[in-house]
């Protein structure tokens, strides 16, 4: 049986303190809920509230959070996850 792989785990932590931490991985098989060999956390937060969420929960799938709303994601490549992701988390660093 094959093993899953851990393709990037990375942490920063901004000046005002909000934090960004990715943890993807590539797993033998799809999760139930998934078609896709990816398992994957991305968060986005400040002072212990997350304010932009990726991840895939077994048997609820691909899925984000906006500060307490969560929607269906649709993961087509870990290129566009992470860059969905990015996007997010920029237009909340925008608002004042």
């Amino acid at each position: 049986m094959l093993a899953a792989v851990l393709l990037e785990r990375s942490k920063t932590v901004f000046p005002d303190g909000a934090i960004m931490e990715i943890v993807i991985w590539k797993v033998p098989e799809p999760t139930p809920g998934s078609v896709h060999l990816f398992k994957y956390r991305l968060y986005y937060g400040k002072d212990g509230h997350r304010i932009v969420g990726f991840d895939k929960e077994r048997g609820k799938g691909d899925h984000y959070h906006l500060d307490v709303d969560e929607y269906r994601y649709d993961f087509t490549t870990t290129d566009a996850l992470l860059s969905d992701f990015r996007k997010e988390i920029i237009k909340r660093r925008q608002q004042p």
